[in-house]
């Protein structure tokens, strides 16, 4: 282990040309084989609240050097709908949002319940009840500590630094797949980390499964119709209008599956949207 990080760092410090990458990247994927087996991030010698500490930092960083929206009518819709759904999680995070002003169509929930919204993805999403369905599901992969154990090993086996180190020489084109990722990463310090061990990777199959039905959930707790959970997964193909797909569908895999799976749990959605103290439908338009 000692040794690949050795030949890690000397690529990092070499500079080397983007020919190197796919030798640079097969390294960091040996290494990650090579990583400890532990099953929680307690077995990594990490506690929960170290994670969540460190996403805090992330945070801070990532809201002081991105632009945050001035769209007031927007801003209070992540605002309140975010609220909503934090509430109807029952988790006890110290929750935060914002919306930040950039093109990506994507959203995402770090651990501890820090939130953060694209602006490029609000005129995909039409309606309020869609964020509410998005957002469901960002926070439901934080409520069930998806993703902490990847974080955890990175922390253990010295990956977070090299990780950094990495993420700002190349400014994310070694280990970033997306571009919010190569954004972050470009950040620098801790932003930097977190964009290679959290944001950027891709969650189980069972983990986007769980996510879309405990988001279904929250949305209906939060008063938000569930069956428009189903119709974003529409919008964000209609979006794709023969480009690259959106970042939000090529991070979370949107198939026939999936919605059939959607329809599947609307029973018990619909239920839990019967018994909200307050029903909002599908919200006010997007415009």
């Amino acid at each position: 282990m000692e040794r690949i990080h050795q030949i890690i760092g000397q690529w990092v410090n070499s500079k080397l040309a983007m020919k190197s990458f796919t030798q640079a990247a097969v390294i960091f994927c040996a290494m990650m084989l090579f990583s400890s087996c532990a099953t929680s991030p307690e077995d990594a010698g990490i506690s929960e609240g170290e994670i969540n500490a460190e996403a805090t930092k992330a945070y801070a960083e990532i809201k002081a050097k991105s632009k945050i929206s001035q769209n007031k009518e927007w801003t209070a819709m992540v605002q309140r709908v975010a609220q909503r759904i934090a509430k109807a999680s029952g988790e006890n995070f110290q929750w935060e949002y914002v919306l930040i002003d950039s093109p990506e169509v994507n959203a995402w929930c770090m651990p501890g319940g820090k939130i953060a919204v694209y602006t490029g993805i609000m005129p995909v999403l039409k309606t309020e009840g869609a964020l509410a369905a998005v957002l469901g599901h960002e926070v439901a992969h934080a409520t069930l500590r998806h993703g902490m154990m990847g974080y955890a090993r990175a922390k253990q086996n010295n990956y977070w630094g090299l990780a950094i180190a990495g993420a700002a020489v190349l400014g994310g084109e070694l280990v970033c797949k997306t571009d919010n990722c190569k954004k972050m990463a470009q950040l620098g310090g801790i932003a930097a980390g977190f964009a290679v061990t959290f944001i950027d990777r891709k969650f189980s199959r069972d983990d986007e499964s769980s996510a879309d039905k405990s988001g279904q959930i929250y949305m209906a707790r939060a008063g938000y119709d569930p069956r428009e959970a189903m119709n974003l997964w529409d919008r964000m193909k209609a979006a794709n209008g023969g480009k690259s797909l959106p970042e939000f569908v090529s991070t979370h895999p949107s198939d026939d599956k999936r919605k059939a799976q959607l329809n599947a749990w609307l029973a018990a959605a619909e239920a839990e949207y019967q018994k909200a103290p307050q029903k909002f439908g599908v919200g006010e338009v997007i415009r």
